[in-house]
């Protein structure tokens, strides 16, 4: 599957978008901080300015194909959720061909452990930790909800509350091998079919997990279309409460370039989401 290039995108939607009737309430902004010391990757943390008491907290993971992408693309989301009332961390990862979906997973689950023993610094609560991904970074965000194997490694519980998906792909890259054997893909899951199953979401779903959120474009690629709905499917075996929502007239960039309006009717589910 071809994907546009996020990046490109990104400054030539922003750049037309009315931000019309948001909401300016004053946040605070910590940015780059080292949460791996090892590997040097950094997040940003932005928060209500006036907090009375501790807010949920939702990590967002880029996308781009497992190869490109940064966190200061990503800046207005966590604006947007501190000035709603969450504490909003947006974060870097290694890239391909730097590492693997394995390393990535692991670097996500990194910035959740930073997040669990640090973020009440930042008024956030360690007790509230959601994890969203678009695309790629959905990849992510589900697999560590659902893959204990990562939060065992950094000898911790797994202390995700809910996932929150945007578009995502690569829940199930054991079928898309099948069809597609993707080169540049192959370099971060590899030739071996079983790793294609391992680094799947959809192979995960199991009772006791993370609740999930999904959001879909009905424009968007066909490929991401079937996948989230058979994950959907399976999902719904678990969680029958589970709820996928279509953005009508959404294509598979513009479902992450939306949430530049704070206006956005998808925040209030999010919000909804994780109040529950």
């Amino acid at each position: 599957m071809k994907h546009t290039a996020l990046n490109t995108v990104l400054f030539s939607i922003a750049s037309s978008i009315i931000l019309g009737g948001c909401s300016f309430h004053r946040i605070s902004k910590a940015r780059d901080i080292t949460y791996d010391k090892a590997t040097n990757l950094k997040l940003d943390v932005f928060s209500p300015r006036k907090i009375k008491e501790p807010k949920a907290v939702l990590l967002f993971i880029h996308g781009g194909s497992w190869r490109s992408g940064k966190k200061s693309l990503y800046t207005f989301f966590g604006k947007r959720l501190a000035r709603k009332g969450i504490v909003g961390v947006v974060m870097n990862y290694r890239l391909s061909p730097l590492t693997n979906y394995e390393g990535m997973a692991m670097d996500a689950a990194s910035a959740v452990k930073w997040i669990k023993q640090n973020i009440f610094i930042y008024g956030g609560d360690s007790s509230k930790i959601f994890v969203s991904g678009h695309s790629a970074g959905g990849q992510m965000a589900a697999l560590i909800a659902t893959n204990s194997v990562y939060f065992d490694s950094l000898k911790i519980a797994n202390p995700i509350k809910g996932t929150v998906l945007i578009d995502a792909f690569g829940l199930n890259m054991a079928s898309y091998f099948e069809r597609y054997k993707h080169q540049g893909y192959l370099a971060v899951f590899s030739q071996d079919p079983l790793a294609w199953k391992k680094g799947s979401p959809q192979f995960h779903l199991h009772e006791g997990m993370p609740p999930f959120l999904m959001y879909l474009g009905d424009r968007t690629y066909p490929e991401i279309t079937r996948q989230n709905n058979e994950f959907y499917e399976e999902l719904k075996k678990i969680q029958p409460e589970a709820k996928l929502i279509m953005n009508k007239r959404k294509r598979h960039e513009t479902m992450i370039f939306q949430f530049y309006k704070s206006r956005n009717k998808n925040y209030r589910s999010i919000i909804d989401f994780m109040e529950k």
